[in-house]
């Protein structure tokens, strides 16, 4: 029985979600559908250009091997690409497009434009005399993508603002919407952007202005009869940041103002960056029809940073700072301190300032004498017993049968774990927890800690397993 193209898809679908990261899959394709077979030829539909050029960049090895493994060595990919959803007037018609050389074709579908605009047509909305204004972008030099560190933590949102400061506006991320918790980085991507924009296209008019800021604004400009004025400056705008769009919740009168704004400048084909601290469909207190716009582009979010990324982050900050620190200072004040990017920073300007008005030499008792005052609570002796109670609970294994003789591969998995937790996370030497253990030798334990540090370099799936039991271990 022949194959649909919604099968082939699918097929496709599962080699590529193996291959690529998790958070790329979910943007990247699936909003992707298949919309027809012909032969050996696979079509599928795109968003828009900046899509389809995107995947051919970054993803044509990939699709051509994918597409070759379903069809065979004669397969083929067309794209369909959707120019303008907005409007349902006209007929469409399509066009060819030369590929990145995978043997794809593209096929743009557009509308038809319903007047012929030339020279000769005056653009109502530019306002005389505006764009030859200096305008101040109100950004931090300091905050560019050269000073923020890439992690997995937020490698979407960097790479999405890397191609919005590239061509603003010119994107399908517009909004782009880059969320998460309290110092995590969203006004620096957010300057960054912006900084970006201005050093490449200095004639563009940048502004960045916080939301708490542009409400004030505009009730200084009721209070003061300039409304208009107010509207015809950010209407003007090339591209406008907005921090913390959150704060709009209950202002209804501003979030109207900024509604008409928004429109203004998505229909003029100018970008519109946002930041807040949670996602669009978990925003209180705004208006749907806000919040839907809000969700017409790309919405990224930045995670709280792996132990390898705030250590970077440190050491960047050594790097511009011109100063050294000891490793283990540097791991020790990345260990500790994991959620929040701006107290880690906090946290080394303290133990620098400590250590010179103090003359006392940087090491491993002043970090743990000063990050007293950043670690709300003080870890607690873990002890081996509730290591393997946990490790136990998370499998779902009996925790008598951990310490016996058998071979079992789930209990040697839970085994092993916990063998490599307690080498972590407690004081015991290897004999002591070998003893533990079932009475085994040292190096059963040094073989169970090569092997889990194996699996989690290979395997996926027990990396994702290990890293929650870690995760519950700090908590308790």
């Amino acid at each position: 029985m022949e194959k649909t193209c919604t099968e082939v898809w699918k097929n496709c679908l599962q080699i590529i979600k193996d291959n690529i990261p998790n958070q790329s899959f979910k943007t990247w394709f699936e909003p992707i559908t298949a919309l027809k077979l012909e032969g050996k030829v696979l079509t599928i539909q795109v968003p828009s250009l900046f899509f389809y050029e995107w995947l051919e960049e970054h993803y044509v090895g990939l699709l051509r091997k994918t597409v070759k493994k379903q069809l065979g060595e004669d397969g083929r990919l067309e794209y369909n690409i959707v120019v303008d959803k907005s409007s349902n007037s006209g007929n469409p018609y399509t066009t060819n497009m030369p590929s990145n050389g995978n043997g794809a074709e593209a096929k743009i579908q557009s509308m038809p434009i319903p007047v012929s605009i030339n020279k000769d047509i005056k653009n109502p909305f530019i306002i005389p005399g505006l764009k030859k204004l200096n305008v101040d972008p109100q950004l931090n030099s300091n905050y560019t993508f050269e000073n923020y560190i890439e992690g997995d933590c937020n490698r979407l949102a960097r790479s999405a603002g890397y191609a919005v400061a590239a061509k603003p506006g010119g994107t399908s991320f517009n909004p782009l919407m880059i969320y998460g918790g309290v110092g995590l980085g969203k006004t620096h991507l957010a300057q960054a952007i912006g900084n970006e924009i201005k050093r490449s296209m200095p004639d563009k008019l940048v502004i960045y202005v916080s939301c708490e800021k542009f409400c004030q604004q505009f009730v200084d400009s009721l209070k003061n009869n300039t409304i208009n004025d107010f509207v015809n400056f950010y209407q003007a705008m090339d591209v406008i940041i907005m921090d913390d769009v959150h704060n709009f919740a209950g202002k209804e009168k501003t979030q109207d103002i900024f509604f008409h704004i928004f429109n203004h400048l998505h229909q003029s084909g100018k970008q519109v960056i946002l930041t807040s601290d949670k996602a669009p469909k978990d925003l209180a207190g705004l208006e749907e029809r806000l919040l839907s716009r809000f969700k017409w582009g790309l919405s990224a979010d930045l995670q709280i940073p792996d132990l390898e990324t705030r250590i970077a982050i440190l050491r960047k900050k050594m790097y511009a700072d011109g100063i050294e620190l000891p490793g283990e200072v540097v791991e020790y004040v990345a260990h500790n301190i994991d959620n929040n990017v701006r107290e880690l920073e906090g946290a080394m300007v303290s133990l620098l300032a400590q250590a010179t008005l103090n003359k006392k030499e940087i090491d491993l008792n002043l970090a743990k004498q000063m990050l007293k005052n950043f670690i709300k609570n003080t870890s607690k002796e873990i002890s081996m017993e509730y290591i393997q109670k946990l490790v136990c609970e998370y499998f779902e294994v009996p925790v008598d049968m951990v310490k016996s003789q058998t071979r079992k591969r789930e209990i040697v998995q839970a085994r092993q774990i916990s063998m490599y937790l307690s080498k972590s996370h407690t004081k015991s030497s290897l004999k002591t927890i070998g003893a533990f253990f079932g009475g085994r030798d040292h190096s059963t334990v040094i073989y169970a800690c090569q092997t889990v540090e194996d699996l989690i370099d290979t395997d996926k799936k027990f990396k994702a397993y290990v890293h929650d039991i870690q995760k519950k271990l700090k908590m308790s």
